[in-house]
């Protein structure tokens, strides 16, 4: 409390903003301090926390910690983000999320890095070299970039260069960065930027009411979100009716894009206290037409193709809540990237997945068009055999119910398994009475479920904490933080997370919070 305190005076003392009433003649003046911004309250609190704990951050002498963000959630709570330089090179992994309350206090902190750097920074090959060795993971190259110079937060630290390759792979797109050992010269890490595979009138919502400029398909309230085709520009018509009902018509595509994202959008809000699809009030751009049984999120915008009988667009809720779910995951602390294995990138897949299942419930469409359920792209039917994922039951569809160590080297989409069956439980139990299927559970638990929106705020409070290297296990703790954060007082929601997680046999780790 003695710190809390102390912050709050410090900031305001810096300058927060004070509102003056002006008095009328003969009167006494008096002032009214404005209520102090909680960013500014977070970000000032956050900086001195950071400043004078460099143990507890990890920092080196030759380190420049540096804050990069704020992002504002659920019940005044702030997410302070931080990245670093060492030696002046970029830092990979180095980051930190600082967790504050809404007058300024510090609550938790999420510290990336496992140990202070001290490594060197001359390579020993060249940048050319690096290039060759980073084209050469790439089956089609479109463009190198130069290679750039940077630490990796991998104990004391690993000397890397940087390569984004773009092209295509067997399985299409990629945007591929490549890590390349400046000593030895070979690759010890990539990732891909490039997620997934797979008056208005609509296809799947029949005739909607979309907000769209008067002569294109731009969102004016939703700052950045578009819809067109293949060559990035926005679909533009003589008025504001687009679309005429088909499965294969490229402009009902886009109404059924646009009007998803327009959901998704106002759930971010409504239920989860977030500001747009990045967090600061914009979202991205989205494609149809792509020639292939696919849809995905590249870094940069969302794509969208077509089922395999090619009848349908891939522009279901689900599957567009799914790919605006990866920008969600990319813009929350930690971004998409990093991560041992598959571990991290099959969570970036259960967050498209829970996203897509958050909007949809929070639609509650009626059964004539997509209503709500915890299946995934069943109303595409991409390849002829119904959904592609079930969350209450993975294992129905081949993937994993329970995460073990083989989720790192499973595939991405198989590896969303663990959590999204962690989502169900904690939001509809393992036994629902309200309609919803039974779910099995690993240690034969009964678990109880909260409801989809406490559910969905307790994982957005997870992902604001998130750093470079998730894990389940990191997930475990974050979204314990966020339970007693955003519920304090009750211990229904953090005993339902931690039953939650056990269930899918993450068990409990050191320094997580008690209930």
């Amino acid at each position: 409390m003695r710190h809390q305190t102390a912050i709050g005076a410090a900031a305001l003392a810096a300058g927060l903003a004070v509102a003056m009433s002006v008095p009328a003649t003969g009167a006494t003046a008096r002032t009214t301090p404005a209520k102090p911004n909680p960013r500014t309250l977070a970000a000032v609190s956050a900086d001195t926390f950071v400043a004078a704990k460099p143990a507890e951050v990890k920092k080196a002498p030759k380190d420049k910690i540096f804050r990069t963000n704020v992002t504002s959630g659920l019940r005044g709570l702030q997410y302070v983000e931080y990245q670093r330089t060492y030696d002046g090179l970029p830092v990979y992994g180095g980051d930190i999320v600082v967790t504050t309350n809404a007058d300024g206090g510090v609550l938790s902190t999420s510290v990336n890095q496992t140990a202070t750097l001290n490594v060197g920074v001359k390579a020993s090959i060249k940048a050319s070299q690096a290039a060759a060795v980073s084209r050469a993971k790439v089956a089609k190259v479109d463009t190198v970039s130069t290679p750039r110079l940077t630490v990796l937060a991998e104990g004391k630290g690993r000397l890397v260069y940087e390569t984004v390759v773009t092209g295509r792979q067997k399985k299409g797109e990629t945007k591929l960065h490549v890590f390349v050992d400046a000593k030895t010269g070979k690759v010890v890490g990539t990732f891909d930027d490039v997620r997934d595979a797979a008056d208005d009138r609509s296809f799947y919502h029949g005739t909607v009411d979309l907000s769209t400029a008067a002569t294109s398909m731009t969102d004016p309230s939703r700052p950045g979100h578009q819809c067109g085709g293949q060559g990035g520009s926005a679909y533009t018509g003589t008025d504001s009716a687009w679309g005429n009902g088909s499965g294969t018509n490229l402009e009902t595509g886009c109404v059924d894009v646009l009007y998803a994202v327009q959901k998704e959008w106002d759930m971010l809000k409504a239920w989860l206290g977030r500001n747009g699809t990045n967090g600061n009030g914009r979202g991205f751009p989205s494609r149809v037409g792509l020639n292939d049984v696919n849809a995905y999120w590249n870094g940069s915008y969302t794509n969208f193709g077509h089922n395999q009988s090619n009848t349908k667009l891939a522009t279901s809720v689900d599957v567009v809540g799914h790919e605006n779910g990866h920008a969600i995951f990319q813009t929350t602390p930690g971004g998409a990237s990093g991560g041992s294995g598959n571990e991290k990138g099959g969570m970036n897949e259960s967050a498209g997945d829970i996203f897509g299942a958050l909007t949809e419930h929070y639609m509650n469409e009626p059964a004539t068009y997509d209503p709500p359920d915890y299946l995934v792209g069943e109303e595409v039917d991409l390849v002829g055999q119904g959904p592609i994922r079930n969350m209450y039951n993975p294992s129905a569809l081949g993937d994993p119910n329970c995460y073990s160590s083989s989720i790192p080297s499973t595939e991405v989409h198989a590896a969303a398994g663990p959590q999204n069956h962690w989502f169900y439980l904690l939001a509809e139990g393992s036994n629902p009475t309200n309609g919803n299927p039974t779910s099995p559970t690993c240690n034969n638990s009964r678990v109880t479920g909260i409801g989809i929106q406490k559910a969905g705020q307790i994982f957005m409070g997870g992902l604001n904490r998130k750093v470079t290297s998730w894990s389940h296990a990191r997930a475990r703790v974050a979204t314990l933080q966020a339970a007693k954060e955003l519920f304090p007082g009750s211990t229904t929601e953090c005993n339902a997370v931690k039953a939650a997680w056990s269930a899918i046999n993450v068990p409990a780790q050191s320094g997580e919070p008690t209930c």
